[in-house]
This record gives structure tokens, C-alpha cells and sequence, in this order.
């Protein structure tokens, strides 16, 4: 008779939960809207430290990002070997406006489904991280 093996449980190094997450290519960014929490899932890219993503096709959403404190969590799971991660990283959102930045980092992530949205960076002040081995 075989057993399973117990899962383990462990703390990640802000480092190794950022490098995690850079290898996935969608997160959600978790916000607040009219007092209540809300999340959006989003493409992303990490660029010198920060977490870049664009909002398309909500203005209300956009306005009320800038300049506030958000998370953004990203996630991997294996349900076949019962392992995966977790990441999550809290810290102030603003709205990108150079449109030379805007320009090169568009061209790290997917095309939007329209031309119109605003990209958004977070400075993570907080960034924790778990995984769960077998």
C-alpha cells in the first residue's frame, strides 16, 4: 500500500516570488470599487522591479486606479501532482503617461482588443509568496 505524501507548506523569499511570477503571463490586479472588493484579471510583465499591466475599455476602473494601493496575485497549480504557488504584491498603482515608455512596454504585452486603455504600473512595497510541494 502506497501513502501520500504530505504537502509542505513554505514560505517564499520576495526574490524567488517575483521570479515566479515573471513566468506567468496573467495575474489579477485586486482593487477596490465602490467600497466593495473587486478583482480583473490582467496581461502583465514585470519591467525594473514594477508590475505593468493595461486596462482596456474602462475608463470609471482606470480613474479610480490611479495613484491608489492595490494587490496583484499570480498563481501556478499543478493538479495532477497536487503542487503549485502562490504569489501575491500589494503597492500604490499609477497611470503610466510617457508615451515612450507607453510605446516600449507595449510591445512587451499582447495586443489589446482595442487601441484605447491605460497601462498601469505597481511598485510592490509588500510582495509574499507560498508553495505547496508533495
Amino acid at each position: 500500500m502506497t501513502t501520500t505524501p504530505m504537502p509542505v507548506l513554505e514560505e517564499l523569499s520576495a526574490a524567488e516570488a517575483l521570479r515566479l511570477m515573471a513566468g506567468v503571463p496573467v495575474g489579477r490586479v485586486v482593487f477596490t470599487e465602490g467600497a466593495l472588493p473587486a478583482i480583473r484579471p490582467v496581461h502583465f510583465v514585470l519591467d525594473d522591479g514594477g508590475i505593468v499591466f493595461r486596462i482596456v475599455g474602462a475608463q470609471r476602473l482606470a480613474d479610480g486606479l490611479h495613484n491608489t494601493v492595490v494587490a496583484f496575485q499570480t498563481d501556478e497549480y499543478q493538479a495532477d501532482r497536487g503542487d503549485g504557488w502562490t504569489v501575491t504584491a500589494t503597492g500604490h498603482a499609477t497611470r503610466i503617461t510617457d508615451q515612450d515608455e507607453i510605446a516600449r512596454l507595449a510591445r512587451q504585452l499582447p495586443l489589446p482588443w482595442s487601441d484605447r486603455g491605460h497601462m498601469f504600473r505597481i511598485e510592490p512595497e509588500l510582495v509574499t509568496g507560498r508553495r505547496l510541494t508533495r
